[in-house]
C-alpha cells in the first residue's frame, strides 16, 4: 500500500523564553549597579509564531516569504522538528530532509568518517545505509583524502562541502531549506546546485525560504507571506510577491509578547 505523503500545518503557534533585566541609567550607584549584577534576569515567554496555517501535498512547493526577524527560519525549524508547537498541530507523513544549517551537529573532535555515520543515522539512517554513504559523501565533498581528519581541521568551506553532501546523499519525499547554496568554489557551487535542483524535482513536498524572487516564481506553485509571525498572505507565488513588495516599503511590525 502506497504511503499517502502531506505535511500540514493547522493554527501552529511557538511561543519561546526570553530573558530579560532592568536597565540602570550610568549614573545609577555603585551599590545599585552590583545589586543588579547579581539580580537574575527575569523570564518571559515570546510568540515568535502564531496561527501558522497550510495544507501541502505531494505536488506543492510552498514559498516562505518575510523580512528579517519575520518568523521564517523558526517555521522552518519546527517544520523539521526542531521545535514542537506550542499551539496548534503540525502533520507530517514522509520522510523529511532539511537544509537549513549545514554545520550543525557535527562534532569537532571527532573524524570526517566518525561524523557522517553520527550525522547519517541521526537523520534517520539505519547503521547499514549510514556505512553505506560513506564514500559517496566524501567523494561528492571533495574530501576523500582527509577521511580519517578531525573536523576542526577543515576549514569553512570544506565544512560547508561536507555538510551538504552529507544532507543531500539520500533523497527524502519532503525538502525543507532555506535559501540555495550559491557561495564556495565556483566548480563545488555548479555540482552542488545540479544536486539541489535534482532533490527539489525528486521530492514530493518542498518548503523553502528565499529572498530570491525569480528562484522562488521558477520553483514554487504556493507562498505564505509572514509578518511579526503571522501568516498575512497567501495563495499564488506571484500574487504573495506582490503584498511582499508592498510590506517591503512599510514599517516592521514588532514580533508579539507573551
Amino acid at each position: 500500500m502506497t504511503q499517502e505523503i502531506y505535511l500540514r500545518a493547522k493554527n501552529i503557534g511557538l511561543d519561546l523564553p526570553t530573558y530579560t533585566q532592568e536597565q540602570r541609567t550610568i549614573k545609577a550607584s555603585v551599590g545599585v549597579l552590583l545589586q543588579a549584577a547579581f539580580q537574575p534576569p527575569k523570564r518571559m515567554m515570546r510568540t515568535t509564531l502564531d496561527g501558522i496555517d497550510f495544507d501541502l501535498e505531494p505536488g506543492d512547493r510552498l514559498a516562505v516569504l518575510g523580512r528579517n526577524g519575520a518568523g521564517k527560519s523558526t517555521l522552518l525549524k519546527v517544520l523539521v522538528g526542531a521545535y514542537p508547537p506550542t499551539r496548534g498541530t503540525l502533520e507530517v507523513s514522509g520522510a523529511r530532509q532539511a537544509l537549513l544549517n549545514l554545520g550543525l551537529g557535527f562534532n569537532q573532535e571527532a573524524t570526517l568518517v566518525e561524523n557522517i555515520l553520527l550525522r547519517g543515522i541521526a537523520m534517520g539512517l539505519k547503521a547499514k545505509q549510514a556505512h553505506a554513504i560513506v564514500d559517496e559523501v566524501l567523494d561528492f565533498a571533495e574530501l576523500k583524502g582527509k577521511a580519517g581528519d578531525r573536523l576542526r581541521t577543515l576549514s569553512s568551506g570544506q565544512r560547508m562541502r561536507l555538510g551538504f553532501a552529507l544532507a543531500t546523499a539520500v533523497q527524502h519525499e519532503i525538502l525543507i531549506m532555506d535559501e540555495w547554496i550559491g557561495t564556495g568554489d565556483a566548480g563545488f557551487v555548479k555540482k552542488a546546485q545540479e544536486r539541489m535542483q535534482s532533490r527539489v524535482d525528486s521530492a514530493q513536498i518542498v518548503v523553502l525560504a528565499s529572498h530570491n524572487f525569480s528562484l522562488l516564481e521558477s520553483v514554487c506553485n504556493k507562498a505564505i507571506l509572514l509578518e511579526a509571525g503571522s501568516v498575512i498572505a497567501a495563495g499564488p507565488v506571484a500574487e504573495v510577491l506582490v503584498k511582499f513588495r508592498d510590506v517591503l516599503a512599510s514599517p516592521q511590525t514588532s514580533l508579539q509578547q507573551g
